[in-house]
């Protein structure tokens, strides 16, 4: 298992790696408290959102799929707890995943499928994410997607045909097809019984994406230590 800095008591923001960061941290998330309920694992990615985001009303905009509101969060954390892989859509959000906290493997889509972008004309992160899904990548793996709208309607299309990722965090942000997209992964996760993590609107971005990733390792980590119960038949936050 990743470990701490042994100098770091706590952390409020697993990219704190100093006291002063350490402190910064804190301070931000104290005044998103003031924000943002903290009574349940759902609340803990409002208020993530609106950190990441630094907008309060951005808590009004995430949406909870696929059971009970919490449970993609604590489906996501328990992936994280099994060494699920982690599959971004692009770089950036690859670049914002914390390395500490876990032992998951954190890998990018984009730069696989080339060969299909070009013979079919599909965006080379629609292509990425349909060439790592034929090899399986996909399935119970937390599927992360910041950037590209079409990469979550790829995924999208391959939940429909039978992958099963543990869980999905879809944040696209655009004003062509972001909105669609985020709405057909709702539509798909829903019927077919996958955790997901979305926003409506046009905001979203990497930046969102990969911090609410990091709040699912965060929780993972808290549970790990039993300050967190992530079991269904032990909470019902």
């Amino acid at each position: 298992m990743t470990t701490d800095s042994p100098d770091i008591k706590e952390y409020a923001d697993l990219g704190a790696t100093t006291e002063d960061a350490m402190e910064i941290a804190e301070t931000s998330m104290e005044r998103v408290r003031e924000l943002v309920p903290s009574e349940t694992l759902a609340d803990r990615i409002r208020g993530k959102a609106v950190h990441a985001t630094g907008d309060p009303e951005f808590q009004h905009l995430v949406r909870f799929t696929g059971g009970a509101e919490a449970e993609p969060v604590r489906a996501g954390a328990r992936a994280v707890l099994n060494e699920r892989s982690i599959v971004t859509d692009i770089t950036m959000v690859k670049a914002g995943i914390t390395g500490r906290g876990h032992d998951c493997s954190v890998r990018k889509a984009i730069g696989n499928g080339t060969e299909l972008a070009e013979q079919t004309g599909i965006t080379r992160t629609a292509a990425s994410v349909l060439e790592l899904d034929k090899q399986g990548v996909y399935d119970d793996a937390i599927a992360v997607i910041g950037n590209a709208p079409t990469a979550a309607l790829a995924l999208a299309d391959c939940i429909e045909d039978g992958t099963h990722p543990a869980v999905v965090i879809a944040t696209p942000v655009g004003f062509v097809k972001a909105a669609e997209s985020r709405n057909r992964i709702r539509s798909v996760a829903m019927e077919h019984d996958v955790p997901a993590i979305t926003n409506v609107g046009r905001r979203g971005g990497s930046g969102l994406a990969a911090g609410l990733t990091n709040e699912l390792i965060h929780v993972a980590s808290d549970a790990r230590d039993g300050s967190v119960p992530i079991s269904v038949a032990d909470s019902t936050t």
